[in-house]
């Protein structure tokens, strides 16, 4: 197992340079997101949103996390108003989702798992479409489509059309059509989902652009790595209530202490036989213990000063130790901890 550095937030230039405010547009006094008490059962009595308060700054780039079924997908669409709350205030962009929904759909582009351009139409065609759509002046629209084919690098491939993109192309063009009217807020629901590591870095890197021109960005994903290295915030729901908020190294600083994986030769009765040895151990009494495929975890603040000696004791046990590592925890740690579930992003990669 290697030991790899985890990458802390010193070590991100990008949130080095949001410390300082060297990459900030001015944020507004109005946040771009308010919510107070939001509330939303659904007709047969299953409540998905209960009693959540958030607000997300004019500006931010906001990660929202959780479990399936948590109540990601209903706080959004409440937000993009396609359901209307039970209870609670609900602003965006300072527009009120039960009064004001056709000014906030004309704030918000909305970027989904799966793409919503035609196949038939060339990218070119597809921005232009969009403009159309979400009427953006004819005077602007040819300065509009070069802009945003500029921005997501498909200049060159502007006249093709777009059934012969790889998924990630795909994406790049979907997310340009979400910008032509340049919204104040762009919501982006898991939208990497599928593209194989190079096509979700390059589109990391078209999202940071479209945050430093000033645009909020509310993203939702399944991979933590991209909320640690994109979110200035977090925020996670469970079972329709806020659980956790705060940057990705408050919430890694709240899991306590480092984290040391073990790997272990034998199967799977070798390793409950570790997460027992583990668990009894006395410094290790309150830390959590997680059988993994190839060994265990265990959390705790004595990790480092205490993991040899776990390791003696495996071995006194006449277990097989192939390898140790301790490391800072990352944003699956935390997910863990707070939800008892790994994220699971195990599906067919699209290329770039």
């Amino acid at each position: 197992m290697s030991n790899e550095r985890a990458m802390t937030e010193s070590d991100n230039p990008r949130e080095r340079a949001r410390e300082t405010g060297a990459d900030r547009t001015p944020m507004s006094e109005r946040p771009s997101i308010d919510i107070d008490g939001l509330e939303l059962t659904y007709g047969d009595g299953t409540t998905a949103v209960d009693g959540v308060d958030l607000t997300v700054a004019d500006g931010e780039f906001f990660g929202f996390l959780g479990p399936n079924g948590a109540g990601k997908t209903t706080t959004i669409k409440v937000l993009a108003t396609l359901l209307s709350p039970t209870a609670g205030s609900v602003a965006v962009n300072g527009f009120d989702v039960r009064t004001e929904p056709r000014k906030i759909r004309e704030s918000i582009g909305y970027m989904a798992q799966e793409t919503s351009i035609d196949p038939e139409l060339t990218a070119e065609e597809n921005i232009r479409f969009a403009c159309e759509a979400y009427g953006v002046p004819r005077g602007d629209r040819d300065e509009r489509t070069a802009e945003l084919l500029d921005l997501v690098d498909l200049v060159d491939v502007a006249d093709k059309r777009s059934e012969e993109f790889s998924g990630g192309m795909k994406k790049r063009l979907d997310a340009a059509t979400a910008l032509v009217h340049r919204p104040a807020l762009v919501f982006l629901d898991e939208p990497t989902t599928g593209l194989d590591p190079k096509a979700r870095n390059r589109l990391w890197e078209y999202f940071e652009r479209i945050n430093d021109r000033g645009t909020t960005i509310f993203l939702t994903t399944q991979y933590l790595e991209e909320a640690d290295k994109l979110c200035e915030r977090l925020a996670v729901i469970l079972d329709g209530e806020i659980v956790a908020d705060g940057s990705p190294a408050d919430l890694k600083r709240q899991v306590g202490g480092d984290v040391l994986d073990i790997e272990l030769g034998g199967d799977g009765e070798a390793r409950t036989r570790a997460t027992t040895i583990a668990r009894e151990f006395d410094a290790f009494r309150d830390a959590t213990v997680e059988e993994t495929d190839t060994g265990i975890s265990v959390t705790a603040e004595s990790a480092r000063q205490s993991g040899t000696d776990l390791l003696v004791a495996l071995r006194d046990a006449g277990l097989t130790v192939t390898g140790f590592n301790v490391r800072a925890p990352t944003l699956d740690d935390v997910f863990l901890a707070i939800t008892g579930e790994r994220v699971d992003t195990n599906e067919t990669e699209e290329s770039a």
